[in-house]
């Protein structure tokens, strides 16, 4: 079984993450409230985030939203690893192009 760098695939996560996070920033700056609304209403299956949207955010919360996520997923990433590091282990030879 080959091992996954906790590191790298933490980055790798993180990275998804901070992608992701733009790109709800760069929705909510472009597009009119109404249509960031629907977008996201149907991101959360029919929850109304009318109510819980903010239109009003500072840079540097923003800022440190991305930094927070890029942390986070840094974290969850390297948790995956180390589980599948850890507890994926397999016999010998039954590993993924044995030819026994």
């Amino acid at each position: 079984m080959q091992t996954l760098s906790i590191k790298r695939f933490g980055f790798a996560i993180a990275s998804a993450s901070i992608v992701s996070y733009l790109g709800c920033v760069f929705v909510m700056m472009t597009v009119p409230k109404d249509v960031a609304i629907r977008f996201f209403n149907s991101l959360m299956h029919g929850v109304d985030v009318t109510t819980i949207m903010r239109w009003d955010m500072p840079i540097g919360e923003t800022v440190l939203g991305a930094v927070g996520v890029f942390v986070l997923g840094w974290l969850f990433g390297a948790m995956i690893a180390c589980c599948y590091n850890c507890c994926g282990s397999e016999k010998k030879g039954e590993g993924v192009g044995s030819r026994e």
